[in-house]
């Protein structure tokens, strides 16, 4: 069983939803409903699955149905049509007692602009959270401070949001999500507002956090160099219609439709592709100077290797974190893995 189900749930906004609901079902675009009807399409038919302990992106224009998507997963947002399961539990089936409790245990969120409530610390700020669950204040204080320090934000545990940049604000976001230790975190757009060199570490540190915590992660973003460097998966929303979901590599070398293509089509696939993507087994090389070879691990990215290759003009034998020979990568197929066919 995954983790989140989503089942064919479209989502309408405007008064008479359930009126419009047959005419996109029969086929109607987002911008023809709009026309007609003045209510807009929020989601389209949508199904995905997401397996526990993956971070999966939801990535697409402004618009395109990605905030409305992740909103729904908490009920914060309730769909026109479909069903939302976690855990093979039917969200919509929740009453008001068993929604907030669901969402005290099961889910917390990081938002885009922070969320921080300005007249509490950073300390209170995290654990508001254990706060909300009824956990005593000296646990609560021991747990929040665990966090603080997860985030590198030791020292800052008494000042005020106001006191802080807009990085160590987000790190504040992501230190109170974690306190409650929910399975599941929602993060929309979560890194969105920070100056690009904040935002690439908060990155990092989200992408050692979860190799530690091996949390479920949806996580809503625009930027695809960011979608490539965080996500097991990807999902790829266009006017509220899942256009295609897979790995950062499928996404990249097999584009569902023009919308995705335009998407990738400046990606570095050095960033993306790893040498066990690429490398071919022993017996599919031939004639390659063994001679000239640079060993490099079946998990590093070309980008990583790529300089050494092209001022040496070597082939690549690739091997295992225990140094077992997997294959090899010849200069030649290095280099036309880059371009695009």
């Amino acid at each position: 069983m995954s983790k989140i189900e989503i089942n064919n749930v479209y989502k309408i906004f405007g008064p008479k939803p359930n009126q419009v609901l047959e005419m996109v079902k029969a086929g109607s675009g987002k911008d023809e409903i709009l026309e007609k009807t003045g209510h807009t399409v929020g989601l389209d038919n949508v199904s995905l699955k997401i397996e526990e302990g993956e971070t999966f992106v939801c990535m697409g224009l402004s618009g395109s149905g990605k905030s409305t998507l992740i909103r729904h997963l908490n009920r914060l947002i309730d769909p026109t049509d479909g069903e939302i399961l976690v855990e093979g539990t039917n969200v919509m089936s929740l009453n008001k007692e068993k929604l907030i409790e669901f969402r005290r245990h099961k889910m917390s969120m990081v938002f885009q602009r922070f969320g921080l409530f300005p007249h509490k610390t950073v300390l209170q700020n995290v654990g508001y959270g254990l706060e909300m669950q009824g956990i005593d204040p000296e646990k609560r204080n021991s747990v929040a401070m665990e966090k603080i320090e997860a985030v590198g934000l030791s020292g800052f545990e008494n000042q005020y949001p106001n006191q802080l940049s807009g990085g160590m604000q987000q790190r504040v976001g992501l230190a109170r999500a974690l306190a409650t230790d929910t399975d599941i975190m929602l993060m929309d757009e979560a890194f969105s507002a920070l100056d690009p060199l904040i935002r690439s570490d908060m990155q990092k540190q989200l992408l050692d956090l979860q190799a530690q915590l091996k949390k479920t992660i949806v996580f809503i973003t625009h930027d695809l160099d960011e979608s490539l460097r965080l996500g097991d998966h990807i999902g790829i929303l266009n006017a509220g219609k899942l256009v295609q979901v897979g790995t950062p590599v499928e996404i990249v070398m097999n584009p569902a439709d023009d919308y995705v293509e335009a998407f990738v089509k400046d990606v570095n696939r050095a960033k993306v592709l790893k040498a066990k993507i690429i490398m071919k087994n022993a017996n599919e090389v031939n004639g390659i100077d063994k001679n000239n070879l640079i060993k490099v691990g079946e998990d590093q990215f070309i980008e990583e290797f790529l300089p050494q290759v092209v001022c040496t003009n070597a082939n690549c034998e690739v091997v295992d974190k225990q140094g077992n020979i997997k294959g090899y990568i010849t200069n030649k197929e290095l280099q036309k893995s880059l371009t695009r066919s």
